[in-house]
C-alpha cells in the first residue's frame, strides 16, 4: 500500500493529506494520533454511505463510540437547512466539544459537514473522507465550507480546517461514469493554472485517466493535491494567490446558480466555464489562440456535457454579480495568460462577456450526445 502524505498549512495549524489506494483503511490510526475523541460522527449520504459505510466502520473496529447522520448529497440539498438539521442531529446524539466530525462523500458532504463541524459549539474537530474525484483533489482541502442560498453559491460558510483528510482512489471505483467526468474537470484546471507538464502528461495519457488507471489516477490526484496544498498553505483565506483556483468557476457558478442546481453536477459546470474562460481570455488579448485551442480541446475529451440553457446573457451576468469575487461591482475572472499560469483579472468590459456568453453554446463537443 503506498501512501502519499501532502502536509498542509492552515492557521490552525498543519494537517495530512494522505492520498493513494488504501487510505481510508488507516482511519482509525490517525484518529488515534489525533487525540482522544468522546464520540466519532459520520456525516454521509444515503447513497455513499450505502457503498463505502460497511468497509469504513470496520476497519475503525471496536471500541469506539460512533454515529452516522445521513442527508442528500445532490447541490440542490446544500442549504442552510440541511445544515441545521444535522446541527440538530449532532445534538440529539450527545456530540460535545470533544467529539469528532467525519465526512464521508463528495463535494456536497465535505462542504456541508465541514460548515456544520465550524459551527457546531463553535467548532468541533472536522476529519474529511472524499470519495468523489472533485473532493479528492480539490474540495476537501484547504478548508473552505459552505451551503448555497438562492441569491449564490456559497454565499454562507466559513474557512475551517480539517484536522486529517483521507483520499483513498479507492473509493474511486464505484463512482458514477459522470461523476468522475466531472472530477476530470478540476484536474484539468490545475494543469492549466499551476503544471504544463501535467497538462501535457492530460493530453498524452487522456484516455488511460478516464479509464481509472491506477498508474495515471495517482499521479494525478497526487499533483493536484500537491497544487492545491501549495496555493492555500500561502493563502488560506483566498485574499489573492487562491483566487487562480477559481479558473473557471466564475461562469461555472452562474451556471449552477441560474439553474437552480438541477442541470449540472459541478464539475461540468466547471467544464464549461473553463473552456469560458479560455474563450474569454483569448478574447481579451491574455490568453494565447494556441492555448486556448488546447484548453478547450482537452475539456471537449470529457464528452458530452448537459446543455448549455436557453436564456439570455443578461441572466448570466446577473448570475455572476454573486459570484464571491465580485469587488465594488465589478466582475472578476480568473484567465491563463499561458497554459501553467494564471491570474485574477477585473475591469474586462461586460459586452466582451456578453459576446462570450452568446458563443459558448458552439463550444460544446459535437461526438456525443449527454445522457
Amino acid at each position: 500500500m503506498r501512501l502519499k502524505r501532502i502536509l498542509v498549512r492552515s492557521s490552525t495549524g498543519r494537517y495530512p493529506v494522505v492520498c493513494g489506494e488504501g487510505a481510508a483503511r488507516i482511519l482509525r490510526g490517525e484518529l488515534a494520533k489525533l487525540g482522544e475523541f468522546t464520540s466519532v460522527h459520520f456525516l454521509s449520504s444515503p447513497r455513499v454511505w450505502r457503498l463505502v459505510g460497511g468497509g469504513i466502520l470496520r476497519d475503525l473496529g471496536k471500541g469506539s463510540e460512533w454515529r452516522v447522520h445521513l442527508f442528500p448529497d445532490g447541490e440542490s440539498a446544500k442549504t442552510v437547512r440541511s445544515a441545521e438539521l444535522l446541527a440538530r442531529s449532532l445534538a440529539r446524539a450527545g456530540a460535545d466539544r470533544h467529539s469528532v466530525v467525519v465526512a464521508v462523500g463528495g463535494g456536497v458532504v465535505g462542504d456541508v459537514a465541514g460548515f456544520v463541524a465550524a459551527t457546531y459549539l463553535r467548532g468541533v474537530s472536522l476529519v474529511q473522507v472524499p470519495t468523489t474525484l472533485v473532493a479528492q483533489t480539490d474540495s476537501a482541502i484547504g478548508g473552505k465550507t459552505g451551503v448555497n442560498i438562492p441569491e449564490g453559491k456559497n454565499l454562507v460558510g466559513a474557512f475551517y480546517a480539517p484536522k486529517l483528510v483521507l483520499a483513498d482512489a479507492k473509493l474511486l471505483r464505484t463512482l458514477p461514469a459522470r461523476e468522475f467526468r466531472g472530477g476530470m474537470a478540476e484536474v484539468i484546471k490545475y494543469g492549466v493554472i499551476a503544471d504544463r507538464t501535467m497538462f501535457a502528461f492530460l493530453e498524452r495519457n487522456f484516455d488511460r485517466a478516464m479509464g481509472r488507471d491506477a498508474a495515471a489516477l495517482e499521479y494525478l490526484i497526487g499533483r493536484s493535491v500537491e497544487i492545491k496544498a501549495r496555493v492555500v498553505s500561502k493563502d488560506e483565506k483566498e485574499s489573492g494567490l487562491r483566487e487562480i483556483l477559481n479558473f473557471g468557476h466564475t461562469f461555472g457558478h452562474a451556471l449552477e446558480s441560474a439553474t437552480n442546481y438541477r442541470r449540472y453536477q459541478h464539475g461540468e459546470a466547471v467544464a464549461w466555464g473553463m473552456m469560458c474562460a479560455a474563450l474569454l481570455g483569448h478574447e481579451t488579448g491574455t490568453t494565447p489562440a494556441a492555448d486556448a485551442s488546447r484548453i478547450v480541446a482537452l475539456v471537449r475529451r470529457l464528452g458530452a456535457l448537459p446543455p448549455w440553457p436557453r436564456m439570455p446573457a443578461s441572466r448570466l451576468l446577473q448570475a455572476m454579480r454573486s459570484d464571491k469575487k465580485t469587488r465594488g461591482g465589478k466582475l472578476r475572472f480568473v484567465l491563463s495568460p499561458r497554459i501553467g499560469r494564471a491570474g485574477s483579472y477585473d475591469g474586462i468590459s461586460e459586452d466582451i462577456v456578453k459576446r462570450v456568453l452568446q458563443f459558448a453554446p458552439q463550444l460544446a463537443s459535437p461526438d456525443a450526445a449527454f445522457r
